[in-house]
């Protein structure tokens, strides 16, 4: 699964295009076996006749004729410097997981694999979380109401790769074909372009998350504005009924004040947490890549003591 993975990565990913495909396998005790994949075929506007889902039916089909496992259990997706945490990816877990309990996403990253090491890692939308996507209601209130926090929307679960006899033989061989020099080149400190790459995805959504305050500070303003409207509205109200009661008159009849003062629309916060979780991706990415870095370093030191 794992080489079908990054096979078509390789085959149709091209920079920051995104490559996505259906994990297949089935339920053992208390474990999720991934056994096979296929990916979605890469399709443009044109193609407005393309049913993913009747395509996806057909793919399973025929794979259970050839006794294949065929059961959906998520699926897949590559990433692009961490990039993952989007509204797109929240939306399709929520789907997978609402309609198949056990549905994980895989997330590729085929830039810190170039570096030396696979990176793949399993997801999966916390409890929290799935009741409030149920609902639908992503304002503050309801949010604070369920604790949800950047921290604890994703729920990460650990990945363990078992590899067929005949798999280790084709990784043995491919290794004998790799020239040395490609693996020496693992050990380069050449790390401007990912670092820098990487920091300026982190100061584009601390941009975003920015706007974002402003717009919420916005919002706390015109609530606190019309709270004082309201106040006033109703002391002039007040005022007026008891200058009628020593006239004689019959006070002002009562008043639905929500209907005359509209309270402003709430921002939707979920886009605020999910920028909070891919800020939280790229220090991650780049505290892992210095570490990386300070370990290739020590590496390459200890080769050169060797050496001589």
């Amino acid at each position: 699964v794992v080489l079908k993975i990054i096979k078509h990565y390789q085959e149709e990913g091209q920079g920051n295009e995104v490559v996505q495909g259906v994990l297949l396998g089935l339920v053992v005790d208390d474990r999720l076996e991934i056994t096979n994949c296929f990916p979605f075929p890469q399709h443009t506007e044109d193609d407005a006749d393309f049913d993913e889902v009747q395509y996806q039916m057909e793919m399973m089909r025929s794979l259970r004729h050839v006794n294949i496992d065929h059961l959906h259990v998520g699926w897949y997706q590559s990433t692009y410097y961490g990039s993952f945490v989007t509204r797109a990816l929240l939306d399709s877990q929520f789907s997978y997981q609402h309609a198949i309990e056990e549905s994980v996403v895989l997330i590729y990253d085929p830039i810190k694999t170039a570096q030396g090491s696979l990176s793949l890692k399993a997801y999966r939308l916390t409890p929290k979380l799935m009741e409030v996507c149920k609902e639908k209601d992503f304002s503050p209130e309801a949010l604070k109401k369920a604790n949800i926090a950047y921290e604890n929307m994703f729920e990460e679960v650990p990945i363990v790769i078992k590899n067929s006899y005949l798999i280790n033989v084709m990784l043995w061989e491919l290794e004998k074909k790799s020239a040395v020099a490609d693996r020496h080149e693992l050990l380069s400190l050449a790390s401007s372009n990912h670092l820098g790459k990487s920091l300026q995805l982190l100061m584009d959504r601390v941009d975003e998350m920015s706007q974002d305050i402003v717009k919420y500070n916005t919002y706390l303003r015109n609530v606190s504005k019309q709270q004082q409207q309201k106040h006033q509205y109703q002391q002039r109200r007040q005022q007026e009924n008891i200058q009628r009661q020593s006239r004689g008159e019959a006070p002002l009849p009562e008043e639905d004040i929500n209907k005359l003062f509209k309270p402003p629309q709430p921002p939707a916060r979920m886009e605020s947490l999910l920028i909070a979780g891919n800020i939280n991706t790229y220090c991650q990415n780049i505290k892992e890549f210095n570490a990386q870095n300070l370990g290739k370093l020590f590496m390459a030191q200890a080769l050169q003591d060797y050496n001589n």
